[in-house]
């Protein structure tokens, strides 16, 4: 019910949007969820900057939920990894890199590496599996040699996984990412791997568009107010967090600044980052840099 009436919600203010603009240039709505590395944009908003490039933000509580609502018309574009882009690559095209994890994804769980490896009883898995989620849940069974079918995959966006009674006798894993780690950590879950750790397991968060309506000069402005408000986040971090906690509910300034530490910008792409992007399979041409 939560969900419908939230959809329809979203209707609602799109097509209010739309009406609104039909004498000047298009809205362009944009799904974002509260993933830190996307903290520059939710600045930029409670700025005011996006208000001049006509661009409204869609704050969702998960990739997943993002990637519906692009695949249900409902937005023309969204922040995501490289994940959720190939499931629309036909599609859209990146226009700006943002960050690279670094840390910032991981696996938690309340058990040891060796008691995982180890237990006869199946291991409950909680993850957004429509995700980049999955492709750590399988870097990381791979790499460790935990057999897919000792896994039980329970699946649901993040806000809705963190509400689960555990069972802390059973062994269970957590895929997230920040800001949600927080939360785990206070019912008792630890990290035991993440990307910061496995240094060959490239997460890529960028900004994707619907490529009948990129144009370049359509979208210089947003760049640089994302330039802009990453510059701002980082030379005044505690100034930045009080603009744009409420959209990190559950963070203090100290869990903020952690959770910055745990990713890299990219905004301004090296030529080594550029590469990485590409051996990604991901376009690189219409990047704004």
């Amino acid at each position: 019910m939560y969900r419908v009436f939230k959809y329809f919600t979203i209707i609602i203010i799109l097509t209010i949007g739309i009406l609104s603009c039909s004498k000047k240039e298009k809205e362009i709505n944009i799904a974002v969820n509260e993933w830190i590395g996307y903290a520059p944009l939710f600045y930029a908003n409670e700025k005011g900057w996006l208000k001049k490039d006509n661009i409204r933000l869609i704050r969702t509580v998960s990739l997943g939920e993002s990637l519906s609502l692009y695949k249900g018309g409902l937005v023309d574009g969204l922040t995501a990894t490289q994940y959720e882009y190939m499931q629309i690559r036909n599609e859209v095209v990146p226009i700006v890199l943002l960050d690279k994890s670094y840390g910032g994804d991981m696996i938690l769980s309340n058990k040891t590496l060796y008691e995982l490896q180890h237990t006869n009883q199946k291991i409950d898995v909680y993850l957004e599996i429509d995700s980049v989620n999955y492709l750590l849940l399988q870097y990381f069974i791979k790499k460790y040699h935990i057999l897919f079918n000792k896994l039980n995959i329970i699946n649901g966006d993040q806000q809705q996984l963190i509400t689960n009674n555990f069972n802390l006798d059973k062994p269970i894993i957590i895929v997230t990412y920040a800001p949600y780690d927080v939360d785990y950590e206070k019912k008792g879950f630890k990290k035991i791997d993440s990307t910061r750790e496995d240094k060959n397991l490239l997460v890529i968060d960028a900004l994707f568009i619907n490529k009948k309506l990129y144009n370049k000069n359509r979208f210089i402005g947003l760049k640089k107010d994302i330039d802009k408000a990453i510059y701002e986040i980082q030379k005044n971090p505690r100034e930045a967090y009080d603009i744009i906690k409420k959209y990190f509910p559950n963070y203090d300034y100290l869990d903020f600044v952690n959770a910055l530490h745990n990713i890299l910008w990219i905004n301004k792409p090296s030529e080594e980052i550029l590469k990485e992007i590409k051996d990604l399979n991901l376009p690189t041409k219409e990047l704004l840099k």
